[in-house]
């Protein structure tokens, strides 16, 4: 049988066992969606906790903790938050950190207009600044996250203080869509209209589980051997229980489908003047500031991040964890 039936058929099985014990499924003390990764760490959940602010119809999820000048965390695909945990102490050491579920993905609750960068970045600043009355906040975003970093320091600059770009060619002046679609396989995938919804909808966790080693150090992705799994099983279940609802999966693909309205908004930016930390794979620098820097007037220092591939922070964290505490405070 496939083990998505049997997981179903589990589920009926332990279902019926609480009825006729007497009990519901809704008596299960279980924790909240939201605190499933860490309510059993005693000594994560003693530093840092999980809090919701209302946005323009979109109820944002964010883990906070530390303190000292204000750090914003910025996700990609297909992550959330938790792509963070592992640094998030060592940098509450010297940070008030605050990492974001982007609107519409993650446990964040409802969805923005766009999932453009400049709009996502629109409702981080009304999240951080207004709601949580941070300004000069120091940004690090990863990923697509990079690309709400960095419309958010293009659109409030006056309230960032430094920037960390990790990890993503910046789409537009020097790369258009139609050529970004054509970097990877999955770019050009995830921009089909309904396509990846049909495909991936009912496999959601395998999807994510054959997804993440291509684009890790040594990935095919890269041109490499192929790469063990970057995340342990608990990893991709956490990400997994998120991109398995059906709006979250939609969300994470229109953060593709938009390319087109992000190379135009990046094109009109003028180029940000924020102190920033650029940070790339392992044999990627050159590539990625070729189609950063004309946005970017300021980087003061820009690094490769030994032996790691796409996913920086979990392949090398010591290093990522090194560079940003001593470029961001």
């Amino acid at each position: 049988m496939h083990r998505f039936l049997r997981r179903a058929a589990a589920a009926l099985a332990a279902t019926a066992l609480l009825t006729a014990c007497g009990a519901t499924t809704e008596a299960v003390d279980r924790p909240a969606d939201h605190e499933a990764a860490t309510r059993g760490d005693a000594e994560f959940s003693a530093r840092f906790r999980h809090e919701f602010a209302d946005v323009d119809g979109v109820r944002m999820h964010y883990v906070t903790g530390g303190s000292g000048p204000a750090l914003v965390l910025l996700h990609g695909w297909p992550q959330t938050w938790y792509s963070w945990r592992e640094i998030m102490p060592a940098l509450a050491d010297h940070f008030t950190v605050y990492a974001v579920d982007l609107p519409g993905l993650g446990d964040s609750a409802g969805a923005p207009p766009s999932y453009d960068k400049a709009t996502l970045a629109r409702y981080t600043h009304t999240l951080i600044a207004d709601r949580l009355g941070r300004r000069d906040a120091r940004i690090a975003g990863h990923d697509l996250g990079a690309a709400v970093a960095f419309q958010y320091a293009a659109q409030f600059p006056g309230d960032v203080g430094k920037l960390a770009y990790l990890d993503l060619p910046l789409p537009g002046p020097a790369i258009d869509a139609t050529t970004y679609r054509g970097l990877s396989w999955h770019i050009a995938f995830h921009s089909q209209p309904q396509v990846p919804e049909t495909v991936v909808g009912n496999d959601v966790r395998d999807y994510l589980a054959l997804f993440y080693p291509q684009v890790a150090f040594g990935g095919t992705a890269f041109g490499g051997p192929g790469a063990p799994p970057p995340f342990d099983d608990a990893e991709v279940d956490e990400y997994a229980r998120t991109y398995s609802r059906p709006e979250v999966l939609h969300g994470g693909f229109e953060l593709y489908r938009t390319l087109g309205q992000d190379v135009a908004a990046n094109t009109g930016a003028p180029p940000i003047t924020t102190p920033t930390l650029l940070m790339s794979a392992e044999g990627l620098l050159e590539s990625t500031k070729a189609t950063v820097a004309p946005r970017i007037a300021t980087i003061a220092r820009a690094v490769e991040v030994p032996r790691a591939g796409h996913w920086l922070v979990e392949e090398n964290p010591e290093f990522v964890t090194a560079e940003l505490v001593d470029f961001l405070r």
